[in-house]
């Protein structure tokens, strides 16, 4: 605030020159850091979209989630096994540095080596090609024929300045490593990285030779993370910022009543969900000893029919959620209604399948949740403990920061138990969702399959729907793989949660469902 006033005045003496004075500064909160600058270092919405502004992909989306050229200005798919990417002519990295066809092979390559989250982007790719300087090809072990909508999240790094900066392999967040790459960025995109500080800050500004044509009108973008709700809304309110990306859904009647203030809302592609580790003998974070109560599907039964997920969205979401009955939801292609149905609420049912499978007095486990990460978090898994108290199943919550809790969940460690976590298919496929989170786990397919659930007939149905071309056959696939995982009650979705952001009325932006921020469509007006 004294900044502003301080500005105001010197325009009013007229000490500012003329670009001070046209400086449009976009200052934006949420609750949780982007835990690195490494665009591999982890799969997380949050994460990679806040690094496409500085680094960019072959292929990008529009506002619409449309496909459309990035860095390949065109591509086409020149035998059923090999895609070709034509390369734009005459971009640079930020630093001057020519972008070729070899920083593409070399950034493939690193992000499917050591350290790295995004393995899966490259799943089904056996080779890559550099004809020359600005082609390269992609040659699959099978037909794919949705491989481009698998590569909008990845963003191309420099060869050169991975090399000069000791960074060639991707640092590892779950063993807390770090190197160059993790607190410093330099890419093609419209912003360039300006300062780092880490739970506090992050500094960008305007990349002066993108390749592109901005959209924006920012001359500086302030990060801030504020991991109180409450603090973090008053920021918004005071005009300390100007847009809060994750809004506490008891603050959004306030907000919209506020002057001057706005939510903006829509459904979220994200499906937020809980998962349990079916395939260790004996549960890591559990009063059971010498076996596993997860790998009895009675149990998994159990403890599904015991959640009473109506609650959740009326009480902690306020509304501001979907509840469902599959791990991917609306406007992901092969989600069909009529396959939505859940398990119905049955406390006394739950307790009957918890004494047939040998725990009348139900056993007890923790429940790994993040608390900085999903709107309430926190406050579902409460929910969740309380609910299942009911049957008998004692839960101790473990409610951790998101870089604690994915280091702790998420590949390669898998360390827990029982989960609650979420999901965007970065391709807006059914086949995304289904191959990351319920495919055998080999170390391409189901990397975050993070409870092992294992079953040949589904992995077979993911292979024909990788490469199946007639949309029926491809959808009549999709439905009986996901009611595979509905018998065999995988996992328990939740929710599909709203995208909920707030901002102030001279704020142009555009809200996408899958809850990316490209800061190229943000505009500050009079």
């Amino acid at each position: 605030m004294l900044r502003r006033f301080l500005l105001a005045g010197a325009c009013a003496l007229g000490l500012l020159t003329a670009a001070e004075a046209r400086a449009n500064v976009f200052r934006w909160a949420n609750d949780g850091d982007v835990n690195s600058l490494d665009p591999y270092a982890r799969q997380e919405t949050f994460l990679l979209t806040f690094n496409s502004n500085i680094y960019e992909p072959l292929v990008r989306r529009d506002r619409n989630l449309r496909l459309e050229a990035a860095l390949a200005e065109r591509w086409e798919q020149v035998d059923p096994r090999v895609w070709r990417f034509h390369l734009r002519r005459n971009v640079r990295f930020s630093d001057g540095t020519p972008f070729t066809a070899e920083d593409v092979a070399f950034s493939i390559a690193r992000a499917r080596g050591p350290g790295s989250n995004v393995q899966s982007f490259f799943a089904g790719v056996v080779e890559v090609r550099t004809p020359d300087s600005h082609t390269v090809e992609l040659v699959t072990q099978n037909p794919d024929p949705i491989l481009p909508e698998n590569l909008t999240s990845f963003g191309v790094m420099s060869k050169a300045w991975l090399e000069r900066n000791n960074a060639l392999r991707v640092a590892d967040l779950t063993a807390r490593e770090e190197n160059h790459a993790t607190r410093n960025a330099m890419g093609t995109g419209p912003f360039m990285l300006q300062s780092r500080e880490p739970d506090r800050r992050t500094v960008l500004v305007p990349n002066p030779n993108w390749w592109d044509t901005p959209q924006h009108n920012l001359t500086r973008v302030e990060f801030n993370v504020i991991a109180n709700d409450a603090t973090r809304v008053a920021a918004l309110l005071s005009g300390e910022v100007d847009m809060v990306y994750t809004v506490p859904p008891q603050d959004v009647d306030r907000i919209n009543r506020t002057p001057n203030m706005r939510i903006i809302q829509g459904p979220e592609l994200r499906t937020i969900y809980l998962g349990m580790d079916q395939q260790r003998a004996e549960l890591l974070k559990s009063d059971v000893r010498g076996r596993n109560p997860f790998q009895d599907v009675r149990v998994r039964r159990a403890v599904y029919q015991a959640i009473d997920v109506n609650a959740i969205v009326r009480t902690v979401m306020r509304g501001q959620a979907r509840a469902t009955g599959q791990i991917f939801g609306p406007g992901v292609n092969g989600f069909l209604e009529e396959n939505d149905r859940r398990l119905p609420l049955d406390i006394e049912g739950a307790r009957r399948l918890l004494t047939e499978a040998g725990y009348p007095n139900g056993f007890g486990v923790t429940l790994d949740c993040p608390n900085d990460r999903y709107v309430n978090d926190e406050a579902i898994c409460t929910a969740v403990v309380a609910m299942l108290a009911r049957i008998g199943v004692r839960v101790t919550l473990n409610a951790q920061t998101r870089a604690r809790f994915f280091a702790e969940v998420n590949p390669p460690r898998y360390n827990t138990s029982f989960y609650m976590l979420g999901w965007t298919p970065n391709t807006y496929d059914a086949h995304n969702a289904l191959y990351n989170l319920a495919g055998s786990r080999d170390g391409t397919r189901g990397v975050f399959n993070n409870g092992g659930y294992s079953n040949p007939r589904f992995d077979q149905l993911l292979d024909r729907i990788a490469v199946e071309t007639n949309p029926q056959q491809r959808q009549a696939l999709i439905t009986q793989a996901s009611r595979l995982l509905q018998e065999d009650v995988a996992y328990i979705p939740l929710h599909q949660q709203q995208v909920v952001w707030a901002a102030r009325r001279n704020i142009e932006l555009v809200q996408q469902a899958d809850n990316g921020f490209p800061l190229r469509s943000v505009r500050v007006t009079p």
